[in-house]
């Protein structure tokens, strides 16, 4: 029998974890972009079939994220590219909220913060996975050859880069953004 439990987070709840995450990121400026990516790898890695299904739905949001960093022909911006390992190095912090050997509760903090970070790059992470479907599509046709590969996907990626940027600035609305701490 599977039982749901629901919880809201408040203002305050946000502005703990924005303090959580700003600590973490202080301990860690002095990460490299490839300690970064391997330490969000890792727990992605570690984490993978010991833990509830609630804890399992939200890596993949993680690993999106490394891999919108990762892939070379999605040429992320530079902002962006900073505030995305801006929100990863967090989870390169080995003193999280709740300790991770807890069972079933130790992984919780990175649910939620992974939840909390997903939300805040949405726009970015739906583009990274409209232009991987597009680039995966395209590489199926047999069409066109005059339209070289690098003319295809980077119109598109241009197309994406700035939808992506005209949503995020649309969502926020004035309003405070968790991402605002990257």
């Amino acid at each position: 029998m599977a039982i749901e439990i629901k919880f809201t987070l408040n203002d305050a709840d946000l502005e703990y974890f924005r303090e959580v995450m700003k600590k973490a990121q202080g301990n860690l400026k002095n990460l490299d972009e490839p300690s970064i990516l391997a330490n969000a790898k890792k727990l992605s890695s570690d984490v993978k079939g010991s833990v509830p299904e609630f804890v399992s739905d939200r890596l993949q949001k993680l690993e999106t994220m490394v891999a919108i960093i990762e892939d070379d022909e999605w040429k992320i911006p530079d902002e962006e590219r900073t505030e995305v390992l801006s929100a990863l190095a967090y989870f390169s912090e080995p003193e999280d909220l709740v300790p991770d050997h807890i069972p079933v509760l130790g992984f919780l903090d990175d649910a939620i913060m992974i939840e909390l970070v997903a939300a805040e790059f949405k726009d970015d992470i739906d583009a990274f996975e409209e232009f991987c479907a597009y680039r995966e599509r395209e590489e199926g046709r047999a069409g066109d050859n005059t339209i070289t590969r690098e003319e295809w996907l980077g119109a598109k990626r241009r197309d994406l880069h700035s939808r992506m940027r005209t949503r995020r600035s649309s969502r926020r609305g004035g309003g405070s953004s968790f991402r605002s701490i990257f």
